[in-house]
C-alpha cells in the first residue's frame, strides 16, 4: 500500500485546507526479477539466434567479444554471461591453451569444500573444447608438452560433452587416461579427430585396450571419429602371408554404446576397437564412414565384417580413403545392398565395385528382386564401366533421385562445344543425357547441375511465358 500523499496549498491562512492527492493511474508493481536460466536463454537467443549455433565456431571470435560485452555491463549479466563465455572453448595456440589450464587449475585449488558444488568454476562451465587448431600446426618439439597440459585439464572439465582434436596428433596414454577416469566421463556425447595408434593403446595378449576403456565409460556418446594409420605395402604382403595364422582378440565384455548414431573408422583394417565395437551391440547407429579393405581376409581385416555385422541398421554409408601420399585404394565389398538394405545414401570409393544383388525366394518358390530405397549414389568420377553396373541396378533403385560425382566439376557456361565434350566432361554429359530420361539428377562436387542444363531449363520456361 502507498502512503497517502496531501497537499497544503494555502500553509501561511489562518485554516489553511488539506488537499489529498490521487493517482491518476493505478499503482504499477515493481517487476519481479527474472531467474538466471531465463537470462541465459535470452542471451544464447541473442548471442546464438538459436540452439544449434551454440555448437559450432563460424563466429567464435564475435561470440567471445559480445560475451565480454556484457560481462562488463553489471554484475547480474556477468553471473549469467561468464558460463556461456566459457561454455564453447576454441583455442588457437599452445599458449592459450598454457593459459587456460593454468587458470583453470588455480580456480580449482580456491574452491573450498563449503560451497554446495562440488566442481570449480570455470571448468564446470566447460562444454566443448576445440583443439583442432593447435594440433594440426603443432611441432613435435611441442607435442609431450601438450599431452602434460592435457592431462591436467581434462580432470577439470567434468561436464565436457563434445572433444575436438586433430587426425594427425597421438594422445598420449596417460592424457587418455586422465580422460577416462575422471568425474563425468558419461556426459561426453562426441569424440572427433581421433587418432588411433593399436602398436601404443592395445595388448593383443591381455586383450586391454586404453581407447576401449574410454568407450566404456562413455555410455552416452552420439558421435565417435577414429584414424588409424592406414596399412602400407609390407603390412599388406604379411596380413596375406599370416592370415591364417592370425588370432581373433579376447574381449572380456562388449560396449554399452545405446546412443551412437554415427560412427568414422578410417585406415583401420582390424584393432581391438574395431573387434569390440564389431561385437558390442549397436541398435542407433545410421551412419558410418568406412576405409574399406574387402581383399584381405578375416580377421586381418574387419571392415566388410563390420558392415554385415551392423549394415541392417544404416541409413547413410561413406566408404573413403584418406589420401595421403602415396595413396593405395582397396577394393569394396559388392554385396553392400544385400548387407545394408535400408540405404537412402551410398559413398562408394575407387576402385568402383561390381554391385549385386539377390533374388528372394518366398514361399510360392518363385524368385523375385530386392527394391532397395536408395536416394543418392555418391562416386568420385563416372566412367563406362561402372555405368554398365548402374544401368543393371536402376530398376532395382526406384527411389534414386542424385547421383554425385565428388571429385570433379562442371565446366562454366560459356566455354566451347568440343571442350565440354572432352575427357571427363563428355563422360559427365553423357551420364547426364541417359539419366535426365530417368528424372535422375547429375550433381558435381559442388552438389550443382550442368549449367548448360540449367541455362536450357531457364531459355525454355521464358518461351514458355511468352
Amino acid at each position: 500500500m502507498c502512503e497517502a500523499v496531501l497537499l497544503y496549498p494555502r500553509p501561511l491562512a489562518r485554516y489553511p485546507g488539506r488537499l489529498l492527492l490521487l493517482p491518476l493511474l493505478p499503482h504499477r508493481p515493481s517487476l519481479k526479477p527474472l531467474p538466471s536460466e531465463i537470462w541465459s536463454r535470452i542471451f544464447v537467443q541473442a548471442l546464438f539466434e538459436d540452439d544449434q549455433d551454440t555448437q559450432s565456431h563460424r563466429a567464435h571470435n564475435n561470440i567471445w567479444r559480445s560475451c565480454l560485452s556484457l560481462v562488463l555491463v553489471c554484475k547480474g549479466f556477468k553471473e549469467v554471461a561468464m558460463p556461456l563465455l566459457y561454455s564453447n572453448v576454441c583455442l588457437h595456440s599452445v599458449n592459450s591453451l598454457q593459459k587456460f589450464t593454468a587458470h583453470l587449475h588455480s580456480a580449482d585449488r580456491m574452491w573450498d569444500s563449503i560451497r554446495r558444488i562440488p566442481y570449480s568454476t570455470p571448468g564446470r562451465w566447460v562444454q566443448v573444447l576445440d583443439l583442432s587448431a593447435i594440433l594440426a600446426e603443432l611441432d613435435f618439439s611441442a607435442y609431450y608438452a601438450v599431452n602434460a597440459l592435457l592431462t591436467q585439464l581434462f580432470p577439470l572439465l567434468p561436464f565436457l560433452a563434445k572433444l575436438t582434436l586433430y587426425s594427425g596428433f597421438l594422445l598420449s596414454c596417460h592424457a587418455l587416461a586422465s580422460l577416462t577416469h575422471r568425474d563425468g566421463s558419461s556426459n561426453i556425447r562426441a569424440l572427433g579427430g581421433i587418432y588411433y595408434d593399436p602398436f601404443i593403446y592395445s595388448a593383443v595378449e591381455t586383450g586391454e585396450d586404453h581407447f576401449v576403456q574410454l568407450l566404456r565409460v562413455c555410455v552416452n556418446l552420439e558421435l565417435l571419429e577414429v584414424t588409424g594409420i592406414g596399412l602400407d605395402d609390407t603390412d599388406l604382403e604379411s596380413h596375406f602371408d599370416n592370415a591364417e595364422s592370425l588370432k581373433t582378440p579376447d574381449i572380456t565384455a562388449p560396449l554399452y554404446l545405446p546412443h551412437l548414431r554415427s560412427l568414422t573408422l578410417l585406415s583401420m583394417p582390424s584393432s581391438l576397437l574395431m573387434y569390440a565395437l564389431l561385437h558390442s551391440p549397436l541398435p542407433r547407429l545410421r551412419t558410418l564412414s568406412l576405409t574399406p579393405y574387402d581383399e584381405i581376409p578375416f580377421p586381418a581385416s574387419l571392415s566388410s565384417v563390420f558392415l554385415e555385422t551392423h549394415g541392417q541398421h544404416l541409413r547413410n554409408i561413406f566408404l573413403f580413403t584418406p589420401k595421403s601420399w602415396p595413396t593405395r585404394y582397396h577394393s569394396s565389398p559388392s554385396t553392400i545392398l544385400n548387407t545394408s538394405p535400408y540405404l537412402r545414401l551410398l559413398s562408394l570409393e575407387y576402385p568402383l565395385p561390381a554391385l549385386t544383388i539377390t533374388f528372394q525366394t518366398p514361399l510360392t518358390g518363385v524368385s523375385s528382386p530386392c527394391i532397395f530405397p536408395l536416394q543418392i549414389l555418391s562416386i568420385p568420377r563416372p566412367s563406362s564401366d561402372f555405368w554398365v553396373t548402374l544401368e543393371r541396378l536402376l530398376p532395382f533403385l526406384p527411389s534414386l533421385q542424385t547421383i554425385r560425382m565428388r571429385d570433379v566439376r562442371w565446366l562454366r557456361y560459356g566455354m566451347t562445344s568440343r571442350a565440354q565434350e572432352a575427357g571427363i566432361q563428355g563422360e559427365m554429359i553423357e551420364w547426364d543425357r541417359r539419366l535426365t530420361r530417368r528424372g535422375i539428377r547429375l550433381l558435381d562436387r559442388n552438389w550443382k547441375e550442368s549449367q548448360a542444363r540449367e541455362c536450357g531449363i531457364s531459355k525454355l520456361s521464358e518461351l514458355a511465358v511468352f
